[in-house]
């Protein structure tokens, strides 16, 4: 089973088991519907919660678990990540894409040769940037369409005509 973060458990708040998480997420509006997630410190190692009670308000989700009812309960989740299935994502917009449909991509030149494979996506202040193995190095390809000629999901493909720039 793959799961995928959503979003981090940072502390509790208030008598009643509430803990305020951070959203991984472009769409936190989600929180409010979802019923249940998978909580823990890694992938491997997740326990089922229950949401009983879910608002979104200045950035966090403020969330209250089933069975999770005082302050030192929910003190134990602190640092705990909430993991979802990938059934549960929520279908990307025309053009924007998950990081783990990125990771592995290959990169083609502009002759459409294979150049190298996306190893990660690192978000930056301005825009993010793909990570991109290429022989033995790794080079860094703005991730904005100036740079990216085209991009395909289905294919797992990208092609970086300007990819010399960044040798």
């Amino acid at each position: 089973m793959e799961l995928y973060v959503t979003g981090v458990i940072l502390k509790p708040r208030g008598l009643q088991g509430e803990v305020k998480v951070e959203i991984a997420t472009d769409f936190p509006e989600t929180f409010l519907s979802r019923k249940e997630y998978f909580a823990g410190r890694s992938a491997e190692s997740v326990v089922r919660l229950q949401v009983k009670k879910a608002v979104v308000s200045g950035g966090f989700a403020w969330l209250m678990f089933k069975g999770i009812d005082t302050p030192e309960k929910a003190a134990g989740l602190a640092g705990m990540k909430l993991f979802i299935e990938e059934t549960e994502l929520v279908p990307q917009p025309e053009g924007r894409a998950y990081i783990h449909e990125l990771v592995g991509m290959r990169v083609l030149d502009r002759n459409r040769s294979e150049a190298g494979i996306v190893t990660d996506v690192i978000g930056m202040p301005a825009h993010d940037v793909y990570e991109v193995q290429v022989g033995g190095k790794k080079v860094l390809v703005p991730a904005l369409d100036e740079f990216i000629d085209e991009l395909s999901i289905t294919g797992r493909y990208m092609v970086v005509s300007r990819l010399d720039e960044f040798l």
